[in-house]
């Protein structure tokens, strides 16, 4: 069965690809730039689209057993220097994922015979600062900028439902690859032999094994009675200050020297609440349909991130 993938060359896409793959899926990545994608798994195509509308791939909707939608701007920026949010900044990284949203709802309006799933990115940005205090699902969004621009990412692809489409709405905590993403950047200090808690520490830091992430987005596709929200992250809650001394031990690293939170807000200015705000969301609505996770404890995903260099 055919599924189509917004913003599905990033780390996250690419993986999910492949295990769909395996599952004998058509996959069809959206893709601004198909002719130089590398490296895909066979039997996965990329397919071209603007990032706006559904012009030029609509068609591919109809019939399509799932779209999974992840396109939306890196928060992070491309590097170190580009992480501060300016005002234009904000803009195209709220315009990247509306624009997205509207896109699919587009090609599923045209299609005269509709997907049987949408499945929407969001993030656990959605609940606002928590710091350690858990949350789930009925837990209503913050007030900032992240728990703003989760919900109307999340609203983005609504009206699908209307149409008769069932909609899955996963809300990612930190996605623990080692090539990419953010534990790539959180490596660096350790290398340096300088890591350490950042801030106090003591905020929550929601992460989940880059296997459980795929393998629970595909569980959400296939099981029928999954419908609305749900928290990506593993069941053990942390804090960051455990996860730090965490990654330490499987890099073979010392853990010592705190970052202090008011060095990052003069670095990256509001961004900075990225590391410095925390949440503990569980995941009780997996739990409750039954996905059995390979990875709820963080010692043994950061032991198999390290032991396979994945």
């Amino acid at each position: 069965m055919r599924v189509l993938i917004t913003g599905g060359t990033g780390l996250i896409g690419r993986a999910l690809s492949e295990e769909l793959v395996k599952a004998n899926h058509e996959i069809i990545l959206l893709t601004r730039n198909p002719d130089p994608v590398q490296g895909l798994p066979a039997g996965v195509k990329a397919a071209r689209w603007d990032g706006k509308t559904a012009q030029g791939w609509g068609g591919l909707a109809d019939g399509a057993y799932a779209i999974i939608n992840l396109a939306g701007e890196n928060l992070a920026g491309k590097s170190w220097f580009s992480i501060r949010w300016t005002k234009s900044r904000k803009e195209s990284i709220i315009l990247s994922r509306l624009n997205a949203g509207q896109a699919v709802v587009e090609a599923v309006k045209a299609a005269r015979i509709k997907p049987q799933v949408v499945v929407q990115a969001s993030a656990v940005g959605y609940y606002g600062r928590r710091d350690n205090q858990p949350v789930d699902e009925a837990e209503e969004p913050g007030s900032d900028f992240m728990a703003s621009l989760c919900k109307d990412w999340e609203d983005s692809t609504y009206p699908v439902e209307a149409l008769g489409v069932r909609r899955v709405v996963i809300r990612l905590g930190v996605v623990l690859v080692k090539q990419g993403g953010a534990l790539s950047r959180q490596m660096l200090p350790f290398k340096l032999f300088v890591g350490g808690p950042v801030g106090s520490g003591k905020q929550g830091y929601p992460w989940i094994h880059i296997t459980d992430a795929v393998k629970a987005i595909c569980f959400l596709i296939e099981t029928p009675q999954a419908q609305g929200a749900f928290n990506l992250t593993a069941p053990q809650r942390v804090t960051n200050a455990d996860f730090g001394r965490a990654l330490g031990k499987a890099m073979r690293k010392p853990y010592y020297f705190p970052v202090p939170a008011f060095a990052l807000r003069m670095a990256f200015g509001e961004a900075s609440t990225v590391l410095l705000d925390g949440q503990m969301p569980t995941p009780r609505r997996l739990n409750e349909l039954g996905y059995s996770f390979e990875f709820p404890d963080v010692e043994a995903a950061l032991g198999d991130i390290f032991r396979n260099k994945k």
